[in-house]
């Protein structure tokens, strides 16, 4: 089995990547939503931030928690440490689940912030010019200007990742020549 790694900087387009993977039928764990579904279970995490407006109705919420760990580096890696460890036994466990593909992709926007890279064999980078990631980001999100700009500044740059990756997909134009660059991937790959 070969296991990707799917990753993009925030409003690169990543998501509709890993949409597009599946509808060629490849299987694809969003880490994203593991870590929501971790978020939503995990007594630690509720108990390491009960000190903190983070609650919704006895419930984490997810853009409030998102905001405080952003702005306070100890308690993001306080969040990351409760995190991490859970992440990667999950994607573990659907390594396992699918070990009779002989591809599988993980969307894994952390990737080289949360140090996983060696749990895959490929990386796959998908790059969008940041003037676009910054328009996405205020439409998308509705975020201001220098808070989207504060958002993308807070990861790892482009450049560094795509040296970091095997392959890269440029996202910088419409859909149907992202589905094309796409398609041209996993041909070249001998996917498809």
């Amino acid at each position: 089995m070969i296991k990707f790694a799917l990753v993009g900087n925030i409003a690169s387009g990543k998501t509709t990547v890993q949409s597009y993977l599946e509808e060629f039928g490849y299987a694809v764990l969003d880490t994203d939503l593991v870590c929501h579904e971790l978020l939503e279970n995990s007594v630690e995490i509720e108990e390491a931030f009960s000190a903190y407006d983070v609650f919704d109705n006895g419930k984490i919420s997810r853009a409030k928690l998102g905001k405080l760990v952003f702005e306070n580096e100890q308690l993001k890696k306080t969040l990351e440490n409760l995190l991490y460890p859970d992440l990667i036994g999950e994607i573990k466990s659907f390594f396992e689940a699918n070990k009779d593909k002989n591809v599988v992709f993980v969307a894994a926007p952390q990737l080289f912030e949360a140090g996983m890279g060696d749990l895959f064999d490929k990386i796959l980078f998908v790059y969008s010019d940041d003037d676009l990631r910054l328009e996405r980001l205020i439409h998308r999100n509705n975020y201001t200007n220098s808070y989207a700009r504060c958002r993308m500044a807070a990861q790892i740059s482009q450049n560094e990742k795509v040296e970091k990756s095997d392959y890269v997909i440029y996202n910088n134009s419409d859909l149907q020549t992202l589905k094309a660059e796409i398609k041209e991937f996993l041909l070249s790959q001998k996917l498809l």
